[in-house]
């Protein structure tokens, strides 16, 4: 903590609230001089952050179901509770990601294809793709009482947001000057610490057998969509990550309503 001052403090509940204000539009107020790597130190927190996003979206999916709104509607109101929260920045990373590696012809080209602020023919069909997977396995999760609607949310984005340390740690940044280099690496400890966090809030959501299929499905969607930026970009972007939590997100949603047949 050298580069902080004496006075400042950056513990556990600091490092939340930075987390807070990096994965949601949340206007918390953060005092104090920051570490250089302060991102990197509150990496433990995403699948907190995670949580209190999928509660966000479960209120509204619950609320709107109480006024007796179809299960569709209720499903998009969760969505759009959850994309308020934090200000649709997974989405457009997917949307970004999507044009870069499918438009771009080389490493450059992609790179500048993600720098863009129009959205392209890719960007628009992975938005597309989804959003729908994700409305659908809502509105199932709605319609059948037997099903942990706010389980599913919970376990969707706090696991989807507890792999995001270890990409980062597995992955260079590919812009020296760009956020995802400015953000410094997670520790070991902070990764860890994530994915115990992440597991034990998808345990809790889908129960044990279940739980343990779509995190395991979701670690290998967002693994996948790392080797792939590995190999076109030569690293990670932040559009990168949300990507990749978008792909988390949707397998662990799609988990929830899958209906698998256990030998046991």
């Amino acid at each position: 903590m050298s580069n902080l001052p004496r006075t400042a403090r950056f513990g556990p509940i600091e490092q939340l609230a930075l987390g807070l204000v990096f994965l949601t539009r949340l206007p918390i107020p953060l005092r104090g001089a920051l570490p250089v790597d302060a991102v990197a130190r509150s990496a433990w927190s995403f699948p907190i952050v995670g949580v209190l996003v999928g509660l966000a979206g479960a209120a509204a999916a619950i609320a709107a179901n109480g006024l007796g709104l179809p299960a569709f509607a209720s499903a998009l109101l969760a969505l759009a509770a959850t994309m308020a929260m934090t200000g649709a920045l997974h989405e457009d990373g997917l949307a970004d990601t999507a044009d870069g590696l499918g438009g771009g012809k080389t490493r450059e080209q992609k790179l500048e294809i993600m720098k863009d602020s129009r959205i392209g023919s890719y960007g628009v069909l992975a938005l597309i793709v989804g959003v729908g997977l994700r409305a659908a396995a809502l509105t199932t999760a709605v319609e059948d009482t037997r099903l942990h609607l706010l389980g599913a949310l919970v376990a969707a984005h706090a696991g989807s947001r507890a792999l995001l340390p270890l990409l980062m740690r597995a992955l260079p940044p590919v812009r020296p000057g760009g956020l995802a280099a400015s953000v410094g690496v997670p520790s070991s400890a902070s990764s860890i610490a994530a994915l115990v966090l992440g597991t034990a809030a998808v345990f809790w959501g889908l129960g044990d057998v279940l739980g343990l299929l779509g995190f395991v499905a979701a670690a290998i969607g967002m693994v996948a969509v790392g080797a792939l930026a590995r190999r076109q970009l030569g690293g990670y972007t932040g559009d990168v990550l949300g990507a990749a939590q978008q792909i988390g997100e949707i397998i662990l949603l799609l988990a929830a309503v899958a209906q698998i047949p256990l030998p046991f």
